[in-house]
């Protein structure tokens, strides 16, 4: 008898994983009848900033070198950038880029303030003069 309630019970526990799995996966998929924000706006366009990169003029990261005080730069300036929560996103992310010394920093930010702030801490630790920056102002939209 107790065989029998054993097999009961693990049957409708596994009919209910089963059956909560299933509205889990259901759950996740976007509804066909819902329209989907990625779908209204359209696909940015960075060919510009493609462009400009491929210059062999232009430093880019896979141009940097693999040395320990280029490597050391970039960490600094980089922490400095993410120690500084009243930045933006686009702020934390900007690009830096080191080679023999020279900062270059890359990318949008939001505001004046903020490229200063940015250009700001990489002449900290790059020091004055060794700072390049290619940061643009790209506002809220």
């Amino acid at each position: 008898m107790k065989t029998v309630y054993r097999n009961i019970a693990r049957t409708i526990l596994c009919a209910g994983l089963l059956f909560g799995t299933g509205i889990l996966a259901s759950a996740q998929e976007p509804s066909a009848q819902e329209p989907s924000s990625q779908q209204a706006s359209p696909a940015p366009d960075n060919t510009k900033v493609n462009q400009r990169d491929r210059s062999q003029n232009e430093p880019t990261a896979d141009q940097q070198k693999d040395n320990r005080s280029d490597r050391d730069i970039t960490q600094q300036v980089l922490q400095s950038i993410m120690k500084d929560k009243s930045l933006s996103t686009y702020a934390h992310n900007v690009k830096i880029v080191t080679q023999n010394g020279q900062v270059t920093l890359k990318g949008p930010v939001r505001s004046e303030d903020e490229k200063k702030a940015i250009e700001a801490k990489a002449a900290e630790v790059a020091g004055e003069g060794k700072v390049t920056s290619e940061l643009n102002i790209k506002p809220q939209q």
